[in-house]
């Protein structure tokens, strides 16, 4: 639930941008964080308030529902109105569980006094005239804090996600009408103890909620407002110390200031200057020390620190991660020990103590998959026990293994038919059981949903810059006599490599399809092959019968859906556009 915000209207009009800060870039930074922990957060409830709504009509009977237009009218509930868009964008564009409500004012026990009630207790309580900002006949909503939690308490279980929430009451005062109460409280004269003073630059006449919506989840407000105003001086009068020296927050016109060093300060404006007149900050004398900003350190701001432990050293993908892990200064170290032995992968992890793993050790065959149709034991051994042995050891230890699978279990069939640009999804079951390196990996994939530490990519025909590597997509085709041509997901290593590395630091967990958006088939990859690196290239196509007979296992074939990596990452190129940037175009032939 994000309470945190600078609220008090009066203190926006002094510094506007401490506003933005806390309440803009605030609740941004606070939904990066739960972005990055996406998964774990069930709901993000995020508290806004009546006043984006703007003024309603003093004669209006039926008040702004959630779906009204937000129209701020000072530069608190801009910055609320702000905050909100974040959220929704947040919700909409990385599927946060969002939330929003929208409340009337709340009152009650432990409220610092910068806000009416308390502030007008306090003052009765040193004897001192109860400032109105012009003549007092701005209408409000005043909520119990007991009923507000309530409240919370009611969307948090029963809210839908997405969907905004008004907290509020039908039963409205006037801000004259609240002074006179809390002079009867303390059996006071309210015409010798009220004092006009001059209004705010904007004064909203009056903020009216229609609650409907909640109370059909539930709600419904229960302490009437004699008995909440009761309660609360009750409390302020048994601690009239609580908040220390608040005499700055009881000036009829606080303004808080950042002055050098970062300390928050306020000012008294005079009775006889506009308040926001550049003469309210002239006399230096005036300030008042309200509360000391925290000191911030030269060093707050540094990167969480990240280390890396690598299984496949040896291998393409593992290779590379090293050498991105090297650019970006990331600190990293290859594990020693083999998959498949317990002692020696929780030996790595003790001496390495990593933040994250990953597992890009696997067994493919060389030089193709065929070869594990005549060593499944080994297949086995390393593709199913290791990685669950690495899975289930990281898991003991509270760390994310970022694991390197394959999108080759699936293939085109009547729901997701060749050209159709119908993809599979993360969540779909696989199809394709024509060798036995796709079995291992589909029953590994499987397994490994129990495991909550783990991020499984599935990685398909792999390409990257260095046409030199023999397990380079292009370069097997290339050197083929032959091949066939239909439209497959592939993965461009040298831009899907980094966002694993991003993905990592965000620690995303689940499945992901791990390629680019987009087909493309052999016959365009070597199009391209000939425009880029060689003209007089030349090459044969055949068809599925005649390839299966040159090859001991079936191979697979399919697109895959990448909406939910494109939402994550939407600068995420499409397959050809990624095949142009990072391959052909840096290996072009003069």
């Amino acid at each position: 639930m994000h309470f945190a915000a600078q609220t008090h209207v009066d203190n926006s009009f002094g510094n506007s941008f401490e506003f933005t800060k806390n309440n803009i870039y605030g609740t941004h930074v606070l939904l990066e964080a739960c972005k990055v922990t996406r998964g774990q957060i069930r709901r993000f409830i995020h508290v806004s308030t009546d006043e984006v709504y703007g003024e309603t009509e003093e004669d209006a009977v039926v008040g702004n529902h959630e779906a009204s237009q937000l129209l701020p009218t000072n530069p608190y509930s801009a910055t609320k109105a702000g905050a909100e868009m974040l959220v929704m964008a947040y919700g909409r564009s990385y599927g946060l569980p969002v939330i929003t409500t929208r409340g009337n004012n709340v009152y009650g026990p432990n409220q610092f006094p910068e806000k009416l009630i308390p502030k007008f207790i306090l003052l009765a309580m040193r004897g001192q005239p109860l400032p109105i900002h012009g003549d007092g006949s701005n209408v409000r909503s005043y909520l119990y804090c007991e009923d507000v939690a309530e409240a919370f308490e009611v969307v948090l279980h029963k809210g839908e996600v997405g969907h905004v929430y008004n907290i509020g009451t039908k039963k409205e005062r006037r801000v004259n009408d609240v002074a006179r109460d809390v002079c009867n409280l303390f059996n006071i004269d309210p015409e010798s103890s009220i004092k006009f003073v001059e209004n705010r630059p904007f004064n909203d006449q009056r903020y009216f909620l229609d609650d409907e919506k909640l109370k059909c989840l539930g709600w419904s407000e229960r302490t009437t407002w004699q008995e909440g105003l009761k309660k609360t001086m009750e409390w302020y009068t048994s601690n009239p110390d609580w908040w220390g020296d608040v005499s700055g927050a009881l000036l009829p016109h606080p303004r808080m200031l950042m002055m050098p060093g970062g300390v928050e300060k306020v000012i008294d404006v005079p009775e006889n200057v506009q308040s926001d007149s550049p003469h309210a900050a002239v006399n230096s004398s005036q300030f008042q020390k309200v509360v000391p900003a925290a000191k911030t350190s030269t060093n707050s701001a540094t990167k969480p620190s990240f280390k890396f432990l690598i299984y496949g050293k040896t291998g393409w993908i593992g290779g590379l991660l090293g050498k991105i892990c090297e650019k970006q200064g990331i600190q990293y170290e290859y594990g020693k020990g083999r998959l498949e032995d317990r002692s020696s992968i929780v030996a790595d992890i003790k001496n390495v103590k990593p933040t994250h793993v990953f597992n890009a050790a696997g067994v493919t065959g060389r030089p193709n998959v065929d070869w594990c149709e005549s060593h499944k034991t080994e297949t086995i051994r390393t593709n199913v026990s290791g990685t669950l042995t690495l899975a289930d050891v990281c898991r003991d230890q509270g760390i994310l293994v970022m694991n390197f699978a394959t999108g080759c279990i699936f293939e085109y069939d009547a729901a997701h038919p060749e050209g159709s640009g119908i993809g599979f999804l993360e969540e779909d079951t696989p199809n394709f059981t024509g060798s036995f390196y796709s079995k291992t990996k589909a029953m590994v994939e499987e397994l490994l949903k129990e495991y909550d530490n783990v991020c499984t990519l599935r990685v398909r025909m792999p390409i990257s810059s260095d046409l030199n590597n023999p397990r380079n997509f292009v370069t097997k085709i290339a050197r083929y006599d032959k091949v066939v041509n239909i439209p497959n997901s592939m993965t461009i290593l040298d831009e899907l490599l980094p966002i694993s590395i991003e993905m990592a630091k965000r620690n995303l967990k689940g499945i992901w399809n791990f390629t680019n958006p987009g087909v493309v088939s052999h016959n365009e990859v070597l199009e391209l092959y000939k425009q880029y690196i060689n003209p007089e290239f030349k090459w044969k196509n055949f068809t599925l019968e005649e390839q299966a007979q040159v090859i001991v296992a079936p191979r697979s074939n399919n697109e895959l859906d990448t909406s939910k990596l494109k939402k994550e990452f939407p600068e995420l190129l499409s397959i050809k556009e990624s095949l142009v940037k990072y391959v052909f175009a840096p290996n072009k032939k003069a």
